[in-house]
């Protein structure tokens, strides 16, 4: 073939190109029919126990969907609807005062640095006061000044507040895991990936399996480790080695620790989330943003401003064609770029159970799953569900809340016993409490 097409993920446009990464189309290898799985049940006494372990912690979010489907709903189409606070049992002051409160908790940079560097200045932030410990930080994606502070407040589907630029497209940083566990959701639903518990290697072409997950450690690593950040993953992916991601004061350190069991220690790493997202793009072999776009984005209404990067390195040759691998973040650029709006959206769709309309997009079971607590980690679900189960991180809220939370930090806050849902944009991380029981104590019965 003397030309091969190049899919840019962010805007779907093809353009002809070199292969940058090449890998020779593969024969695919699946885990055997007979094989223990969500589409062939049987299996060991130990799958089994799983099985029942997890149905056991999913019980109550399943049964608790019968309540959110009880409340007024309503869906937003192209034009969302905004009604009076008073309307959907706010009062009207009490909502001011706590929209006011946000305000004064806007993310500040420290007095002596703010003097130099603007908190806008996403870049400049970064590399001067984020990630100053890493070795191997270059910026390989894009990246973008921010807007103004900016938030939502939705109750029963409807905006009962908003302030800043709600359209204004931005890095959302790590609420782009959240949107990469649900591409996994979809591959779930669809049959793709037949059970979390499968190990990843066997779902990908021999080459790829050979070079990041045919490692002692890495060939044990489930699909359900990944999502969870409790796989451990050792290599280096697009120029970044596993251990340079947050390594602590000492760099070296993290390199030469023993490699603990998958599944047993949980650790925010965005090199393991990159992996992720390769192995899924092989899943589906097609760009993840366009199988984003089909099956969730459009169906639930969202813009066509949003754009999920890659890096400049992080391109594959699959079937013929370069495709670009995604980023779970901005920590090196890259990641989902979006508005409030759309992150409003879904918020909906996870109130709802991956329900939109009368149309499932994502399972409830998938949902369920994604908010069930992680052994090593119980305030975490699946990326980036992070949860409020013993109510030590939202105090003041209730434990079958939950927020999605990037860098920023950019906050979609989901409320079931309230069919509420806030959008923060630039809110200071431990201020968070604070704000949303003020706008929850606003309600009249809140």
């Amino acid at each position: 073939m003397s030309k091969k097409s190049r899919i840019e993920e962010g805007d779907g446009k093809m353009t002809p190109s070199n292969a940058s990464h090449s890998i020779a189309q593969p024969q695919y290898s699946v885990p055997a029919v007979d094989s223990p799985s969500k589409h062939h049940p049987a299996g060991t006494m130990a799958q089994i126990w799983r099985g029942c372990q997890r149905f056991c912690l999913m019980l109550p979010l399943l049964l608790g969907a019968s309540l959110v489907q009880a409340a007024s709903e309503y869906f937003p189409g192209p034009q969302w609807q905004a009604r009076a606070p008073a309307t959907q049992g706010f009062d009207a002051g009490r909502l001011t005062q706590a929209i006011n409160l946000a305000k004064q908790h806007e993310t500040q940079l420290p007095a002596e640095l703010a003097a130099y560097v603007d908190v806008k200045d996403l870049a400049r932030v970064r590399s001067m006061y984020q990630f100053t410990n890493e070795p191997f930080d270059e910026v390989i994606g894009p990246m973008a000044p921010r807007g103004a502070f900016t938030g939502m407040v939705i109750k029963n589907g409807y905006i009962v507040a908003e302030w800043g630029d709600v359209e204004r497209v931005d890095m959302t940083h790590s609420i782009s895991k959240t949107f990469l566990s649900s591409v996994a959701g979809l591959a779930y639903d669809a049959g793709l990936i037949r059970d979390l518990d499968d190990t990843v290697a066997p779902y990908l072409p021999a080459p790829v399996a050979a070079e990041y997950f045919s490692q002692a450690r890495n060939s044990q690593i489930t699909w359900d480790h990944l999502l969870r950040q409790t796989s451990f993953w050792r290599g280096t992916l697009w120029g970044k080695p596993d251990w340079a991601d947050r390594p602590g004061k000492t760099p070296w350190a993290e390199f030469a620790r023993e490699t603990p069991a998958p599944g047993s220690t949980w650790k925010y790493n965005d090199v393991r989330v990159n992996a992720l997202a390769l192995a899924l793009l092989h899943v589906w072999r097609e760009p993840l943003p366009g199988v984003l776009k089909t099956r969730l984005m459009d169906p639930i209404g969202a813009s066509s401003s949003w754009r999920w990067h890659g890096y400049e390195n992080s391109w594959v040759e699959l079937d013929g064609q370069e495709m670009q691998s995604v980023s779970g973040g901005g920590h090196w650029g890259g990641g989902m770029f979006i508005s409030a709006r759309d992150l409003g959206r879904l918020g909906l769709l996870a109130l709802h159970r991956g329900r939109w309309q009368g149309q499932q997009i994502l399972s409830a079971d998938w949902v369920a799953l994604s908010r069930t607590p992680t052994a090593a980690n119980t305030r975490y679900g699946f990326m980036n569900y992070f949860l409020n189960t013993d109510q030590q991180t939202l105090p003041d809220l209730p434990a079958n809340s939950y927020f999605f939370a990037g860098a920023g930090s950019n906050i979609v806050y989901v409320d079931e016993d309230q069919n509420l849902v806030v959008v923060l944009r630039w809110i200071d991380r431990k201020s968070l409490n604070l704000v949303l029981k003020a706008i929850r104590g606003a309600l009249v019965e809140g």
